[in-house]
């Protein structure tokens, strides 16, 4: 219930109204049955904002950092996130890795709409990363086609560390649904896999246009943190 509200009366008229966003391609969600829609990753405000486009309810993967903060802000931020229908994961290893991999089996296995992040985390320059191949093992396991979507002028608007929005319009460009049948009963192959989330890379970068790195987000993160460490070491 919660969740239409937040969509309905809340938050999605402030998000129409700061973002003004353009909707293009939306024709491409299905009106019924389960899906994946798999996007880039730019900005805080992508979780919300592409639910407030959507006729259909959609639940999300959510790091499970949303769920575990310290004090009234983390219980109200946890109780936010689980009203908005977001499901938390824990990023810290294989394990964890498949334990999301079974949520969002879930998800799919009720007909739902599922949106997951394949770089997952967002890009800390703008850049599209190299995904994982969850959402491929997700596919393939639920039989579901996978929608690419984009987001464009989200890290504008609202960069990584920007605790209030700028105002500025922002494009969400859905693409039209890959399908991966072909390779039905496949999920247990490596190269199959990478196949598999590189065609869906690909269709999210043709949406967004941004540059490629064919390198982890999060490898690429802590790259550049250690760089930067290096030219502006921290005083102990």
């Amino acid at each position: 219930m919660f969740y239409y509200v937040l969509k309905y009366v809340l938050l999605g008229p402030l998000l129409r109204v700061v973002f003004r966003p353009r909707i293009e391609g939306l024709e491409h969600i299905p009106d019924s049955g389960a899906a994946i829609v798999a996007g880039n990753h730019l900005s805080f405000s992508d979780h919300f904002l592409m639910p407030a486009v959507l006729k259909r309810r959609i639940t999300f993967l959510a790091k499970a950092e949303y769920f575990t903060g310290p004090g009234l802000k983390g219980r109200l931020t946890a109780y936010f996130f689980r009203s908005a229908g977001q499901i938390p994961v824990d990023r810290s290893g294989k394990e964890a890795g498949q334990a999301a991999i079974r949520e969002g089996l879930g998800v799919l296995s009720k007909g739902e709409l599922l949106g997951i992040y394949p770089e997952g985390t967002r890009s800390h320059d703008g850049r599209l990363y190299k995904g994982k191949v969850g959402v491929a093992v997700m596919a393939l396991k639920a039989g579901v086609p996978v929608i690419p979507c984009a987001m464009i002028g989200t890290f504008e608007a609202q960069p990584p560390g920007k605790v209030v929005p700028r105002i500025r319009p922002v494009t969400i460009r859905f693409g039209a649904p890959l399908d991966f049948s072909r390779y039905a009963g496949m999920e247990n192959e490596k190269t199959v896999l990478r196949a598999v989330t590189d065609e869906i890379m690909y269709a999210i970068l043709s949406l967004s246009e941004q540059e490629y790195v064919d390198t982890y987000a999060a490898v690429a993160k802590a790259e550049d943190a250690a760089a930067k460490e290096r030219r502006f070491p921290r005083i102990r």
